[in-house]
């Protein structure tokens, strides 16, 4: 085969998130069947921000279909950061709550550093608290940010070798560049992070096995970016023209690309079955379950 006639695999982060979320929904069931009860997180929003309350309404849902409990806490949008981080103080002493994700962003007097810091380590199923992060970079099991645990399972999933493989990310945020870098190395592969500033991106890019986009720049990956056959994993999203993209040009990797993720039932749906799966995780460990 050729790299002109070269077949893609496109993920389908759907299906893979609900066989996901099926296996969970197993082991709650077990769980209360036994005289327990189910995981619980709590969200909190503060504001109005409309991709904010869909995120949210897809996590309640999500919840729901796995048996995990949700309850949601809205602040208005000029709640003060203290009134925020009091109603954390709550959710953190309640040992009914598993889980507590303040969903993001916040208005402008919030500091999401402050925020992040107060959430209990243990159920900081974000995985941003500052010990969270230093544990992971310690390779100490923890709770580890929900979108790179979603890239690990694709990959793993679809059985792209980790080990040894020249992996190359795209964006340094702590939610997924950082976080998703530092878990393969743990899965040893050999890990290239860039950014804005990185010299010769396009050449870096050519040379990885596995590439992961994570910057929010619309198409900015394109098919001279990308090694034959590599695993093209897309975290990126922007809206043009009314249209949702990412940060690779699909179309154009078709072909070239030996595995890739769609903006659409790619990377985001494994995404919130991550959080369900940490919310699982926190609870069994909370609990002893």
């Amino acid at each position: 085969m050729t790299d002109a006639t070269r077949t893609t695999t496109v993920v389908d982060g759907l299906a893979l998130s609900r066989d996901l979320r099926n296996q969970m929904a197993e082991e709650v069931a077990k769980l209360v069947s036994s005289g327990r009860r189910p995981p619980c997180l709590a969200v909190v929003i503060v504001g109005d921000d409309p991709a904010s309350r869909s995120y949210i309404k897809g996590k309640r849902r999500a919840c729901a279909r796995v048996g995990i409990e949700s309850v949601e806490h809205d602040l208005p949008a000029d709640a003060a950061e203290r009134e925020l981080l009091d109603l954390i103080d709550r959710l953190n002493a309640d040992d009914g709550i598993d889980g507590i994700l303040v969903q993001s962003p916040f208005p402008d007097h919030i500091a999401p550093a402050r925020v992040t810091a107060a959430i209990d380590p243990a159920k900081d199923v974000d995985g941003l608290h500052p010990l969270s992060q230093g544990l992971l970079l310690a390779g100490v099991p923890s709770l580890v940010p929900a979108t790179p645990l979603g890239i690990i399972e694709v990959l793993d999933r679809y059985a792209v070798p980790i080990e040894g493989a020249r992996a190359v990310v795209i964006g340094r945020s702590i939610l997924v560049g950082k976080p998703v870098a530092l878990l393969l190395l743990q899965r040893n592969a050999t890990v290239t992070l860039c950014h804005s500033r990185t010299r010769d991106l396009p050449g870096l890019a050519r040379e990885a096995d596995i590439l992961i986009a994570a910057t929010g720049r619309a198409r900015m990956v394109g098919p001279d970016w990308i090694k034959p056959g590599a695993a093209v994993i897309d975290v990126g999203v922007s809206v043009i023209d009314g249209e949702i993209v990412g940060d690779v040009d699909f179309d154009a990797a078709q072909g070239i690309a030996g595995l890739l993720t769609p903006c659409r039932r790619g990377i985001g749906p494994m995404t919130i079955t991550m959080v369900l799966r940490n919310t699982l995780r926190a609870y069994r460990s909370r609990t002893g379950a």
